[in-house]
């Protein structure tokens, strides 16, 4: 009896060790043809608003994209605000949706989509934004070296703001405007970027041609006293602050000035407002944590739509509203060339650039 319990024991064994194997030998085999079937990516181009339809309307920032480099494969994407368009030269474009938190979780969603491969992929962040006029004119793009984000902050009502303070704004764990943190805070409020990549992709684009139309001039003209403001549309590198709050005025801007500053020290220059980079940022920077994209290829370029405070004799609540020229058509046209001289050069020189991150010669 103890002899037939034996060999039972021993017969269950092996068959659990040959199924074992089995089940080790087909999760490997799927791994391995999963691992194959992931869609490896060159460049990842980030916009985060459209009008309407995807192709054929009024054009946003997605649409150019699309239609103009054949972004003819469609992949759905439910936990975005629209579906990822690829082509077959390695350029996948997302549009997050608007504001911080659209960004956030549509960057967190493709991150961890285990149909691509982003490991080695540059992204190439491009939208419109707001300028401001004392460095920048109507069309102008900004690549930008640092990313802030303008939301965590503690705010007072304009109406209980202390008289000796120019703004109610206080930074986390501060006790007043313009003052460095001494108590709690959260360490995602400025980011970064590689500053090699940004000076390359400013060297490289800085002559590159933007629309100035009748509409941009007559409205620019309105800024006398802001040089820069005046100028014709061009190309240079500053920084952004990105906020989920649309906001405007000189008041603000002065705040702004002096939020980059504090943040991002002295040698930053805030110049674009946003509604979405400091979200795509924090997204980026999770990931990279799990090694599924590196942050040392983000390029983050904003395009001037309108100014982030009014000219002299207009009000700060009309120019919050009022058009845009053109309705921000060449700023939206300029995101789209700049960025896609970039990311034509990144194509065209993969062979070096997929090992080594491009620079200044």
């Amino acid at each position: 009896m103890f002899d037939l319990l034996k060999r039972v024991l021993n017969l269950q064994v092996r068959v659990f060790l040959i199924l074992a194997a089995a089940m080790c030998a087909t999760g490997a085999n799927a791994a391995t043809a999963g691992k194959s079937a992931t869609i490896p990516v060159k460049v990842v181009v980030v916009t985060m608003f459209e009008h309407g339809e995807v192709s054929g309307d009024e054009a946003g920032e997605y649409q150019l994209w699309i239609e103009r480099q054949k972004l003819d494969k469609k992949f759905a994407f439910p936990l975005g605000a629209y579906d990822l368009h690829m082509n077959d030269a390695g350029v996948l474009a997302i549009c997050t949706g608007g504001g911080v938190t659209n960004a956030t979780a549509s960057i967190m969603a493709l991150g961890t989509d285990p149909r691509f491969d982003l490991s080695k992929a540059y992204w190439v962040i491009a939208g419109i934004g707001g300028g401001d006029p004392l460095d920048v004119s109507l069309g102008t793009g900004v690549w930008a070296k640092h990313v802030v984000d303008g939301d965590l902050l503690y705010e007072i009502d304009g109406r209980e703001i202390p008289k000796e303070w120019e703004y109610g704004l206080i930074p986390l764990g501060a006790k007043e405007p313009n003052q460095e943190a001494t108590g709690w805070t959260v360490d995602t409020i400025v980011y970064h970027l590689n500053p090699t990549l940004v000076d390359w992709a400013y060297q490289l684009t800085k002559n590159f041609p933007l629309a100035d139309t009748p509409a941009m001039k007559k409205f620019r003209a309105q800024y006398n006293g802001f040089p820069n403001a005046l100028r014709p549309p061009f190309v240079t590198i500053g920084d952004t602050i990105g906020s989920s709050t649309y906001w405007h005025g000189e008041l603000l801007n002065n705040w702004a000035n002096d939020w980059m500053h504090l943040h991002a020290g002295k040698d930053s220059n805030f110049m674009t407002t946003n509604m979405e980079d400091n979200g795509s940022l924090t997204a980026l920077h999770r990931l990279a944590k799990a090694k599924l994209v590196d942050t040392q290829r983000v390029l983050v370029l904003r395009t001037v739509s309108n100014f982030s405070f009014p000219p002299p004799g207009k009000t700060a609540a009309w120019s919050t509203t009022a058009p845009y020229p053109d309705q921000g058509l060449p700023a939206i046209e300029a995101a789209y060339g700049l960025g896609n001289h970039v990311v034509q050069e990144l194509l065209s020189g993969w062979d070096k650039y997929e090992h080594t991150t491009p620079s200044v010669k």
